[in-house]
């Protein structure tokens, strides 16, 4: 792996494209360090230090590398992007309109592209107002006695001005990741979410062994290390496996020429669902307690919220979100993965799945199978899901476990599909690529 990463670094072009993406990177991480105007770093470094407690918004934390806590320009981080490609691929399936532009090819890619841009710059004023609101009441830290001081003006000008800052630090992320799919390696977006959480290991890695008791620390930190090891191995294990299901065409005769009768396959992933289930899970389980935190109530039903779903060691807490994710991975699946639209393209160019019949019954077999393989495939997402509130049970680190949940996910994912592409424009130029 080591010799073909150097071949890749001594072919001109894409060495380019290699340095302008870790450039892009870089300024990435610049970015979400610089401050919002108006915030008092200070008093936002004394509450992340007094409190070490960001359960509440640690998933759009996580997507900025940090940053939201800090309340810097790139806060938001690529959340609106990620909510705004969710919706509007969700929305395909129940407007026509965008079902008919899905169909156009590229023309209509562009179109769906450029909408998602709209709703993501709305998603990001919506989102910026809100934690703006929430850091000037002081329940961005609860707990912490500089809450208060985060924002020392609340007028409406100054509020406006971090609202806009925020969203203009997300435009900015937006146009980074487009960049980086233009004339960089990978997926843009895919390569900041990579990022920002990789930013994060470090720091995590770091605290866990100073919060460590045996040995100076060192005992967990092996511990965890090891831990990680068997999780990213287990991950990559999984997000490679899939169901090959062969298909045939038939000849077909055109002309004096005949065309056709080659065999492929239909390659169903174990994880067709990917990371989405675990991010719409998490995002539901807050609900209940940011509700509880902006009203402050003191009723019966807020008190049973803040035992039962603010931290996640509790045992309610951890098997909601078990079922939510089994839940939603089949319910993304269902809307992702149409067998009868399948099926009727199979039948329309001449394609068939041997003994089985063109039609509705290659449909029911195609729900048959992708039904099996994605139990496993739920069951293998709440389990790496559940791992950092084993580690919070066990360690008393929820937020500093660096090797579960959606962080190993991403990572494990995005650092396989980056390395695929560059084996590919390797062996484009005869090169050995890293899979061997």
């Amino acid at each position: 792996m080591l010799s073909a990463f150097a071949r890749a670094f001594q072919t001109p072009d894409l060495r380019k494209k290699l340095l302008f993406t870790l450039g892009i990177m870089v300024l990435f991480r610049l970015g979400s360090h610089v401050p919002v105007p108006g915030v008092d770093f200070e008093a936002v470094h004394a509450c992340i230090k007094e409190t070490k407690n960001n359960g509440l918004f640690g998933l759009v934390n996580l997507f900025s590398g940090g940053a939201l806590l800090q309340l810097t320009i790139f806060a938001l981080g690529i959340m609106p992007y990620i909510t705004a490609s969710i919706i509007l691929q969700l929305l395909t399936v129940v407007i026509p309109r965008l079902e008919a532009l899905k169909k156009e090819g590229q023309a209509g890619q562009a179109k769906i592209t450029q909408y998602t841009r709209y709703l993501t710059i709305a998603l990001a004023v919506l989102q910026g107002t809100g934690i703006v609101a929430t850091a000037s009441s002081g329940a961005l830290f609860s707990g912490c006695m500089y809450a208060n001081q985060i924002v020392p003006d609340t007028g409406v000008f100054r509020i406006a001005v971090m609202v806009l800052t925020m969203t203009a630090g997300t435009t900015v992320i937006m146009w980074l990741g487009e960049l980086i799919t233009d004339r960089g390696i990978g997926n843009g977006m895919s390569l900041l979410i990579f990022t920002s959480i990789a930013a994060q290991f470090p720091t995590s890695m770091w605290a866990i062994k100073q919060s460590g008791t045996i040995g100076g620390g060192w005992v967990e930190f092996l511990s965890v290390v090891a831990v990680g090891i068997i999780v990213v191995m287990l991950v990559i294990f999984v997000e490679q496996a899939q169901r090959r299901i062969p298909v045939q065409y038939a000849k077909r005769m055109i002309g004096r020429r005949a065309f056709g009768g080659t065999s492929t396959y239909i390659p169903l992933k174990v994880n067709q669902a990917g990371v989405i289930p675990v991010i719409f899970a998490s995002s539901l389980l807050y609900i209940p307690a940011l509700v509880v935190q902006l009203t402050s109530s003191q009723s019966s039903w807020a008190v049973w919220i803040t035992k039962h779903f603010v931290r996640g060691d509790h045992p309610v807490y951890m098997a909601t979100y078990f079922l939510l994710i089994v839940f939603f991975a089949f319910f993304y699946v269902a809307i992702s993965f149409n067998p009868e639209e399948v099926a009727d393209n199979m039948k329309k160019y001449g394609g068939f799945i041997p003994g089985i019949r063109a039609g509705r019954p290659t449909a029911e077999y195609l729900n048959y199978v992708l039904t099996r393989i994605t139990w496993p495939g739920s069951l293998y997402l709440g389990l790496i899901a559940l791992i950092p509130m084993i580690a919070l049970v066990a360690f008393g680190q929820q937020t500093n476990f660096p090797f579960g949940g959606t962080s190993v996910l991403i990572v494990v994912g995005v650092g396989l599909e980056t390395v695929k592409q560059i084996e590919s424009q390797l062996q484009q130029r005869n090169y050995e690529g890293f899979l061997r």
